[in-house]
């Protein structure tokens, strides 16, 4: 039997697998320690037209270009003379205003993707726009410090190619409790009996035997950890806000977790777009608030850093179905107690000079954002992880 058809029939959630009880000898899992901060990765999956979100209401060009959905600065939350963040951020807003985020305009790549799949994979893999990696910035920073899975988790049922290493990957979990009960032993004995016979090679067996070592100590851990920990706070009842909810949770237990990963739907806005991002943007905002209070209130918020994405922007231009199509460049969040400069990052769109599809051009590579996290923030070294050098920003 090939490997990837061994994978194929006992994948797990994560491609985690079950360990029998004579491999318990060999469950302590070497890694090396490079600190206690934390990143949470959100993606505002589909595309949010990041023009609407952090809004230039003094500009003639941004008014002409979308008669039917431009937000009027009436609608707008206010944080300078010029922009406005869009109402439904209120939440947010009073984090800005406390000091706690940081807003990047601008971010992209040279010859950007328009294309949602191939664009998540850009972001995710930290690639350029013609080269096809087939392993996660994220996996690769496990592959570095030779970490378990347990130092990256995705709250999902399947996991990203952002957290998919060449030697390690992470784990997608969204429960603590019902994972740790699926690896119980009648479970994965019948996988084992299944799986350990005559068509599977030494190689295979080897690559099982370690992946069950991984699947059913990290799972073990994770229970024993959250088991008694609780969400402070009551979150929206929402798949984000539960997603949040799960990740505050590990976070408060002492979780030796470095890097987090979840996300929010719908952002592909091509027709009506009004109602749509207005909903789903209040639902980023007020879970994200509680999710704050709840690492403040645990003394967890001061060792974490919030990024927020989206695999690409909205075009400038308004469609005919008062939505927007995909565009370029975008702006990120990060959020954090520590931000060395808060508030607006740098200068917001030009909307005079735009590329010859009527799209923003990028000012900062996405890659200059993730390799300031890796060297300042998890201080690793950023160039072996990203392929790359790339220029340091100054938000930590």
């Amino acid at each position: 039997m090939k490997r990837r058809d061994f994978l194929k029939q006992t994948t797990f959630a994560s491609g985690m697998f079950f360990v029998p009880q004579f491999l318990k000898a060999f469950e302590q899992i070497p890694t090396k320690t490079f600190g206690n901060k934390k990143v949470v990765i959100i993606q505002l999956k589909g595309g949010n037209d990041g023009l609407n979100t952090v809004v230039p209401f003094r500009n003639d060009i941004y008014y002409q270009q979308r008669a039917n959905i431009a937000l009027q600065p009436a609608n707008l939350l206010k944080i300078t003379d010029e922009i406005g963040l869009h109402k439904s951020l209120a939440d947010l807003q009073k984090l800005y205003d406390k000091g706690f985020v940081s807003i990047i305009n601008n971010v992209g790549y040279p010859n950007p993707n328009l294309s949602h799949f191939r664009a998540t994979d850009i972001w995710q893999t930290a690639s350029n726009s013609n080269e096809y990696l087939q392993n996660g910035w994220v996996g690769r920073y496990l592959d570095y410090t030779k970490a378990n899975p347990i130092k990256a988790i995705e709250v999902d049922e399947s996991l990203s190619l952002l957290l998919k290493g060449k030697t390690q990957n992470g784990l997608a979990v969204t429960d603590a409790k019902s994972l740790y009960n699926s690896l119980r032993e009648p479970f994965y004995k019948n996988v084992i009996n299944a799986n350990t016979d005559a068509h599977l090679n030494e190689h295979n067996l080897g690559y099982l035997y370690n992946t069950m070592i991984d699947a059913k100590s990290s799972a073990k851990y994770i229970f024993e950890k959250t088991k008694i920990k609780n969400a402070s706070y009551k979150y929206p009842k929402n798949l984000f806000g539960k997603q949040l909810k799960t990740i505050s949770q590990f976070i408060n237990s002492g979780l030796d977790t470095q890097v987090y990963y979840a996300g929010l739907t719908g952002f592909d806005t091509h027709a009506n777009q009004q109602n749509t991002q207005a909903r789903l943007l209040k639902m980023y905002a007020e879970s994200m608030a509680v999710f704050v209070e709840d690492l403040q209130k645990n003394n967890n918020f001061d060792d974490v850093l919030i990024l927020t994405f989206s695999e690409f922007g909205r075009r400038v231009k308004q469609n005919q179905s008062k939505g927007t199509d995909h565009g370029t460049a975008n702006n990120v969040f990060l959020i954090g107690k520590n931000l060395k400069q808060n508030g607006l990052y740098n200068n917001i769109p030009d909307l005079s000079n735009l590329d010859k599809n009527g799209n923003l051009k990028h000012e900062i590579d996405f890659r200059e954002v993730y390799a300031t996290i890796l060297d300042k923030w998890l201080q690793v070294d950023d160039t072996a992880i990203l392929n790359k050098s790339f220029s340091k920003l100054n938000f930590v």
